[in-house]
């Protein structure tokens, strides 16, 4: 486990200023950037910025953040959770992102996935129902695209492409990309065919449910002949000074935002013993750096990952507080974490 990785993740939830007022789009993602800059300086490995197009979130681009972070930024490597490839082109994608890692220097990474939300369909054009083809050719086009030779593809999905070369390339000659999946045997065996990492993600439920999916992904990757990579997780939660300061913090303006979403979704709203029991059982990560330490470190064995990314925002969460749960993450999270595994 000496390997193992950490990560943070966020969906630039807009926060509350210190007046507790709600802050810009704008500002929401210079937050965010100024996150990234402290993690990068506390040694965490890595940061996910999700593709949203919602107002409770202000990253629609990950990219076009993570080109100004790399700016800032020396070491953490720099990723998207996730995009949307099913409403985005395949070549703008790997285009924009082998440019993040040419500023970087070779820090970039893809995420790609179907998301948790529809917003993006309509928005360019796309129909659900061509939810799963849209996912299934677009994924077959990025595999080629990232061997960075010339393509020839056609589908029913995008226009064909005949020899085609795609610019830039990048330096290494491989851009690192991961699948984010959520649940499904069929997305798990997907991922393995094509020979890319897995991120799962857990935010309901005792993560131990997905141990299956770790399994069936390494089972499938050596029947198609192709390298089971370490297998990555991302999760919610919060990180205070103390388990009662982060509940504080956090289950209200959590509630707000799950509850808003449930009821798009047919969900009762979210109740405080559901909400402790994930906390104390299941894939929400909250408390003070112990608390989440001893949880994330038990979900890391037990499922076997090389990878752990917090969902370090949600909601209206303040700024200040963000920035406190980020460096509490850094400095004393991650050190604790590698402390139990190792240990």
């Amino acid at each position: 486990m000496s390997d193992l990785l950490f990560g943070l993740d966020t969906f630039g939830d807009v926060p509350e200023d210190d007046e507790g007022r709600l802050v810009s789009d704008a500002a929401a993602i210079r937050q965010v950037v100024e996150e990234a800059v402290l993690a990068d300086e506390l040694g965490v490995d890595a940061i996910a910025l999700g593709e949203h197009h919602r107002p409770e979130y202000s990253i629609s681009t990950p990219e076009t953040v993570l080109a100004g972070i790399a700016a800032r930024t020396s070491r953490i490597k720099l990723g998207s959770g996730v995009t949307v490839l099913s409403s985005d082109d395949p070549v703008r994608v790997f285009q924009r992102f082998s440019t993040v890692d040419a500023i970087s220097n070779g820090r970039a990474e893809v995420i790609l996935g179907r998301g948790s939300f529809t917003e993006s369909f309509p928005l360019f054009g796309y129909d659900l129902q061509d939810y799963e083809v849209l996912f299934e050719e677009k994924l077959q086009l990025f595999a080629q695209l990232l061997e960075e030779k010339p393509v020839t593809w056609s589908g029913t999905t995008r226009a064909p492409l005949e020899n085609a070369d795609v610019y830039p390339k990048t330096e290494s000659g491989r851009l690192k990309t991961w699948v984010g999946v959520g649940g499904t045997p069929q997305s798990v065996v997907r991922t393995a065919y094509y020979g890319f990492p897995l991120m799962l993600a857990i935010i309901g439920g005792s993560p131990e449910r997905f141990a299956s999916y770790v399994d069936l992904y390494r089972r499938a990757a050596e029947q198609f002949g192709k390298e089971a990579h370490p297998v990555g997780m991302h999760s919610p939660g919060f990180v205070a000074d103390t388990d009662e300061e982060a509940v504080e913090v956090f289950y209200p303006r959590f509630k707000v935002m799950r509850d808003r979403i449930g009821a798009l979704r047919g969900w009762p709203p979210v109740r405080r013993e559901e909400f402790d029991a994930e906390v104390k059982h299941g894939s929400l990560y909250v408390g003070s750096p112990e608390t989440v330490a001893r949880r994330i470190a038990d979900a890391v064995r037990k499922l076997d990952v090389g990878r752990f990314d917090l969902i370090y925002s949600a909601g209206s969460v303040p700024a200040s507080a963000r920035m406190r749960a980020v460096e509490l993450y850094g400095s004393k999270v991650v050190p604790m974490v590698r402390d139990l595994v190792e240990g």
